[in-house]
């Protein structure tokens, strides 16, 4: 096959899944990760797509616009897995505890499988099968029911009611994007409805977000900053987001991280 042939047949995958893993193109064309690594770099150059930390992704929109899980789990993947690894020290064991939907809360959950006793509510399907799959025998793992968004989140008045009765020890949420007068925000106004609903339900709010959050902002409000409890970052966060997050929410949680999403060092800043 021509490279501009494979570069064709990429950026169609690129546009129907919303995000491609060079792993798995460099597999289906037997090519070397480096060619595909190429591929990539010509179509971005061209503004075709976004190039993101092993992969690819359909190119930037506006604040409606919701990528699908698959396109969001290329993005950050050292980053998250330094974020994922500290909040997992945050969970004890016989907690109750919900993760709302995201590939950040997804990749705790792959953290929390050997945790005793605990129970996990979630709105998210990806979270909901790691734990089914992995968990332990001793786990609670209830899902709410609701309608299917593109980020595999269950939302809507099914999922809100589902969680309006419980109570609940932390509350991990994941976020679209961070503003300073926005808060934490979601392009999708079903989600934040929900998403509000297990802040309320718990004693302790979490937000799980890398730095590329900073500066993003949905097309929806889910809570202000001050609400968080906790906001675990990386240490790639801008002095400006610093400076606000850091005044606002209760603590500000910077973690860095090594290729491979091994913890590097984290710090405090309140």
């Amino acid at each position: 096959m021509l490279a501009r042939q494979r570069q064709a047949a990429i950026l169609e995958r690129v546009r129907a899944a919303g995000g491609v893993r060079v792993t798995e193109l460099a597999a289906e064309f037997g090519v070397s990760d480096m060619t595909i690594r190429r591929d990539l770099e010509a179509l971005h150059e061209r503004g075709l797509l976004a190039k993101v930390h092993g992969g690819a992704t359909v190119t930037g929109a506006g604040s409606a616009d919701e990528p699908g899980f698959r396109a969001k789990s290329v993005r950050q993947l050292p980053e998250k897995a330094a974020i994922a690894a500290h909040a997992a020290g945050l969970v004890r064991p016989g907690a109750a505890v919900a993760l709302s939907a995201g590939t950040t809360t997804a990749e705790l959950a792959r953290r929390l499988v050997d945790v005793p006793g605990l129970t996990v509510v979630t709105n998210s399907l990806p979270v909901a099968e790691i734990l089914h799959a992995g968990g332990r025998p001793d786990q609670t793992v209830v899902l709410t029911g609701g309608v299917r968004t593109p980020s595999d989140a269950l939302v809507g008045p099914l999922a809100v009611a589902a969680v309006r009765s419980l109570h609940l020890d932390l509350l991990f949420l994941g976020v679209h994007g961070i503003g300073e007068r926005a808060g934490f925000t979601t392009p999708n106004l079903l989600e934040a409805e929900t998403d509000r609903a297990l802040v309320a339900a718990a004693d302790r709010l979490v937000v799980l977000a890398d730095h590329t959050k900073w500066g993003t902002v949905g097309l929806c409000s889910i809570v202000e900053l001050a609400a968080a409890d906790v906001l675990v970052t990386d240490d790639r966060l801008a002095p400006e987001g610093r400076r606000v997050l850091g005044e606002q929410v209760g603590e500000l949680v910077l973690v860095g991280s090594e290729p491979g999403g091994r913890p590097a060092g984290e710090e405090t800043a309140e």
